[in-house]
């Protein structure tokens, strides 16, 4: 199953990698986020660190909608979704393949934002180690219930609105969660960023479980 998951992860990895969408038009829109964030709270640079975790996580969340839309968009592209249920790939393959990819995607722009917002609002890290851990599970959390809720829109014709409409509220907890442990590893609130970093696990874990087990009936129904 892992070989196989390696196999989707890869595909989708290279088609991305030379249509550069993610290169040309979604980092070039995370940076001007950042950028616009800073100007919009007036250069304030004790706001800035202060609110500098949730505006890193909106900016995150913004961008992984592109990145599933786009995931979305390409599988339905010349029925390219009917044509891998045709192969002897399980359905959990694919959606752990799928979702493998899209957290390659979102820890890339992650890791370039984070730098970015590093320097435009002087920040500076106390606990690295919680920093790390968080973005690893909260970006597993919106690959995984990203590509699951990406198929559920798949199939309707006003997918490019109705997807948001459904991650955002279910994405919510993410957001929360890793503002909360960003929070406490840059010093800047008062908040147990550990238990915070255990309800990030459980989303994951939760979604993932639920991806592989649901993934291929919504698949069919789709």
């Amino acid at each position: 199953m892992l070989a196989d998951s390696w196999l989707i992860a890869r595909k989708d990895l290279q088609v991305e990698i030379r249509s550069r969408i993610i290169i040309n038009q979604i980092a070039p829109y995370t940076l001007l986020i950042m950028v616009l964030f800073g100007f919009a709270l007036d250069a304030n640079t004790q706001t800035l660190r202060d609110t500098a975790p949730g505006l890193y996580w909106v900016a995150i969340l913004l961008v992984a909608l592109l990145a599933i839309q786009r995931g979305v968009q390409i599988e339905d592209a010349d029925a390219a979704r009917d044509r891998m249920l045709l192969t002897p790939v399980s359905s959990s393959s694919i959606f752990l393949g799928k979702s493998l990819a899209l957290f390659v995607q979102l820890l890339v722009l992650e890791v370039l934002l984070f730098f970015v917002m590093m320097v435009l609002f002087d920040t500076s890290v106390e606990d690295p180690l919680l920093v790390c851990l968080s973005a690893f599970v909260a970006t597993v959390g919106i690959a995984t219930s990203g590509t699951l809720y990406g198929v559920i829109a798949s199939g309707v014709g006003v997918r490019e609105t109705l997807l948001p409409i459904l991650l955002l509220p279910v994405l919510a907890p993410v957001a929360i969660g890793a503002t909360r442990t960003f929070g406490d590893a840059f010093g800047r609130v008062n908040a147990d960023g550990w238990a915070w970093f255990g309800l990030l696990v459980v989303f994951a874990v939760v979604y993932t479980v639920l991806g592989m087990f649901s993934y291929g009936q919504l698949l069919e129904e789709e």
